[in-house]
């Protein structure tokens, strides 16, 4: 996709859209948790989940800065172009939430900081700080009708929200970093009109999902014809720590 001219510093394509795709495979090919969506699903420790947000929210600057393999100005960008994102994404989800639901969440802000992270990952080194204060509301804004209204409508069961966030978050991303790359929005990639490029981008997440998704299915076919997708119905209502490891996370 380089030889179309399409932008991606740091994987947007290659990582997220690509497992946000597989997800999306994956969780048609499984099927439904049993009982989804009828009995709730909750976070079982709402703790673990914001300690591994922030955790992930540090690694994300190696994942972003440490892709220029460089230590220097352009370094700089990046970072403060993952941050605002971040900080952007928790902003953008939590407004939303709270004017769909009536009040924000902790899991909802631990959900835009990593949509706005995910947003960021193809822009970091060629927007501006006003870009990125863009991707990450926009990009947490619309990973949040991902999450609660497309899963809903499409009717598919993705317990992690890989799809939600990940792939819709880095198609977001991927397209308006061709928007906010040109000069005249404050970007650093000379020669490139926020219209025109945004359609390269476009093509280039149109080609990702599509292969993606034709891969990933034909793996996971052969996967299922030969040792199987699936833990038994048994083993689901018992539980896989305890079937596939005879173990517990907690004893009370």
């Amino acid at each position: 996709m380089v030889n179309w001219g399409v932008l991606d510093f740091a994987g947007g394509t290659a990582v997220h859209i690509n497992s946000g795709v597989a997800a999306l495979a994956a969780a048609l090919m499984l099927g439904k948790r049993k009982g989804y969506p009828q009995v709730a699903m909750p976070p079982h420790n709402l703790g673990f989940t914001l300690v591994g947000a922030g955790l992930l929210w540090v690694g994300w600057f190696g994942f972003n800065v440490g892709s220029g393999l460089a230590a220097n100005e352009g370094a700089g960008v990046v970072m403060l172009a993952t941050m605002v994102a971040a900080c952007a994404g928790i902003v953008g989800w939590l407004l939303t939430e709270t004017v769909m639901h009536g009040r924000p969440t902790a899991l909802g802000a631990a959900s835009g900081a990593l949509a706005g992270l995910v947003g960021i990952t193809p822009a970091c080194a060629f927007v501006g700080p006003l870009g990125a204060l863009v991707i990450g509301v926009l990009t947490g804004a619309i990973c949040f009708f991902a999450v609660t209204r497309l899963k809903q409508a499409l009717g598919y069961d993705d317990s992690l929200d890989v799809f939600g966030l990940h792939g819709v978050g880095g198609m977001v991303g991927a397209v308006l970093t061709g928007v906010f790359a040109a000069p005249s929005l404050g970007g650093y990639v000379e020669g490139v009109s926020p219209i025109g490029q945004a359609l390269v981008q476009l093509k280039g997440v149109a080609f990702t999902f599509v292969y993606c998704f034709v891969v990933s299915w034909a793996i996971l076919g052969a996967i299922k014809l030969t040792v199987g997708l699936r833990a038994s119905r048994e083993e689901e209502e018992q539980g896989l720590d305890l079937a596939e490891h005879n173990e517990r996370a907690y004893n009370l």
